[in-house]
């Protein structure tokens, strides 16, 4: 089994209004010696905004804003912004988030050249309902009936007045292009799905999400294997390019009789077509077994989020019982050999 070096508590809430209830599930990314954070902040009646921090080296905070970086400004998003990923792609970043509006959670995007200016692209997943999903998504074979059990809300419509949709969150670009398009994972329980788009989100028409929900199979990157991510698994990190594959470092769920445990899992995806998967870990990279992850808002939660590179060593920002940010570390040569070990079966 691969080392993993827990480093500790990195962030945690403070008596401010906007963070006064937890800091989670942060987005990071590294420019020069520094590691910009920007975490998920909740205030009381559990609403999120995003906060942001500066790391001088992966571990020293040496900054921290005591107002949010962004927060809620449109319907789609009333209720809270959770759960942020960056990349950066050519000359922009790319910060995906979960947009809450009460009822509904989404993925949506913002934008930004300095880190500091972020323009809101608004929701770039599809809003349909579970019942027009699985009409196009079984149109010729059955699906997992795991995606009814955890989508369908027991087959209501609306509620709060709100018409119920498909969640679909964990929305995490691939930080350059692939055969000249941008790609990006996202997450319909309970496995996590790939989408090929082009630079202009225009194109993610109605048409465009038929097409894409009538071939869904195709789209499914991974599943639930092993038994630490038996009940769902979702996307964690940006993926990250190694000369074997894309690392990505994912989250794995399974029910346990105290409830979930959320743990940090690992797999390598093909550069050319990261849609399949070439090997997976078969334990977790790292789980719950420290108590600012084992007691908390919700028990039994390492949810990774964001990674820095130093030198060989990968540093992985992470929820810790959705109430704090901790940081995870390892060799990313020796991760790379344990996972080279265990390639998927041909």
């Amino acid at each position: 089994m691969i080392a993993i070096k827990k480093e500790g508590l990195v962030l945690c809430k403070t008596a401010l209004d906007f963070e006064n209830e937890g800091v989670l599930n942060p987005a990071a990314i590294r420019e020069g010696e520094f590691v910009h954070l920007f975490y998920r902040a909740v205030s009381k009646g559990n609403h999120s905004s995003i906060g942001y921090c500066k790391l001088e080296g992966p571990l020293t905070v040496v900054e921290r804003w005591d107002k949010p970086i962004l927060s809620p400004e449109f319907a789609y998003e009333s209720q809270g912004m959770e759960d942020a990923r960056i990349v950066k792609i050519e000359d922009l970043y790319y910060l995906t988030y979960t947009a809450y509006d009460g009822v509904n959670a989404l993925g949506a995007l913002a934008v930004s050249k300095d880190l500091k200016h972020f323009d809101k692209k608004g929701i770039i997943v599809p809003q349909i309902t579970y019942h027009e999903f699985s009409q196009l998504a079984e149109f010729d074979d059955p699906i997992n009936e795991k995606y009814t059990r955890l989508n369908n809300n027991s087959g209501a419509s609306k509620k709060d007045g709100k018409k119920m949709l498909l969640w679909d969150k964990n929305v995490i670009f691939f930080p350059r292009k692939i055969n000249n398009k941008l790609c990006f994972l996202h997450r319909i329980r309970p496995e996590i799905q790939l989408i090929v788009s082009t630079n202009n989100f225009d194109e993610l028409t109605p048409e465009f999400w038929r097409n894409y929900f009538l071939n869904f199979k195709k789209f499914i990157v991974l599943k639930p294997k092993y038994e630490h991510e038996v009940s769902y698994i979702g996307g964690g990190c940006p993926p990250i390019e190694t000369q074997y594959g894309w690392l990505l470092i994912y989250h794995g769920v399974h029910d346990s009789v105290t409830g979930y445990v959320y743990s940090a899992c690992a797999a390598l995806l093909d550069l050319a077509d990261p849609v399949k998967e070439i090997a997976r870990l078969p334990y977790p990279l790292f789980k719950p077994d420290q108590e600012w992850e084992l007691r908390g808002e919700v028990n039994n939660v390492c949810f990774p989020t964001g990674t820095a590179l130093f030198d060989d060593t990968l540093y992985i920002y992470y929820g810790a019982a959705d109430e704090q940010i901790a940081c995870a570390s390892v060799s990313l040569s020796g991760l790379l050999r344990e996972l080279l070990l265990n390639p998927k079966p041909k």
